[in-house]
């Protein structure tokens, strides 16, 4: 399934309204392009919920990149909210228990997917949100197939829906890497938990 071309029946069929959607972001340049995309059709809250990052002073560095970011995209007009997330590593580590050794993009990331996306339809669910999404699609190094899998079966559980996306289409992911690099923004080498710095390069 084309992803890109789901989200993009989804947009055409708007007709001028303009939904309210939690992006999950993972980090600030992922969610450069993410951002400036959507924000032409939806309000966009975005979540920061990351509890793999490690080192915590790796985590605090990812979230003021992200903060960062969205103060100068709201500096250009867009009506960006935020939700911080308290961080707690052991979180992660819960479902990373015994998967400590897959390859990258195993079934660990696939749990930390699941992790982070349930935990955004929660919160979607609660603030009575229209969608909920994640920037991780746009990156080459995460799986857009499996990641819409993951947040069809949440938006059943949690009733809420979930917005399908293939951010790195359309140049996404390029076009990220030039706002990265126009806002000066940090790109971590790694992808955010202690075992994918084994010679993984992430994000």
């Amino acid at each position: 399934m084309n992803y890109q071309i789901e989200l993009d029946k989804i947009i055409e069929g708007l007709d001028g309204k303009r939904p309210s959607v939690l992006l999950h972001s993972c980090c600030g340049p992922c969610s450069s392009y993410v951002i400036s995309y959507l924000n032409e059709y939806f309000d966009i809250t975005v979540l920061y919920y990351n509890p793999s990052i490690y080192p915590t002073e790796e985590y605090e560095k990812r979230k003021a990149v992200q903060l960062d970011l969205i103060n100068r995209l709201r500096s250009e007009g867009m009506d960006i909210k935020f939700i911080d997330c308290d961080y707690d590593h052991n979180e992660f580590l819960k479902v990373a228990a015994g998967h400590e050794w897959d390859p990258e993009c195993g079934e660990r990331c696939h749990n930390c997917y699941y992790q982070r996306l349930e935990e955004t339809a929660k919160r979607a669910a609660l603030g009575n949100f229209d969608y909920f999404c994640t920037t991780l699609t746009v990156s080459p190094y995460k799986s857009a197939p499996v990641l819409n899998m993951i947040g069809e079966e949440i938006s059943r559980n949690y009733e809420v829906s979930w917005l399908p996306s293939d951010f790195k289409k359309k140049g996404g992911y390029k076009q990220s890497i030039e706002m990265s690099k126009a806002f000066g923004l940090y790109r971590q080498e790694y992808c955010g938990c202690e075992f994918s710095t084994r010679g993984y390069v992430g994000e």
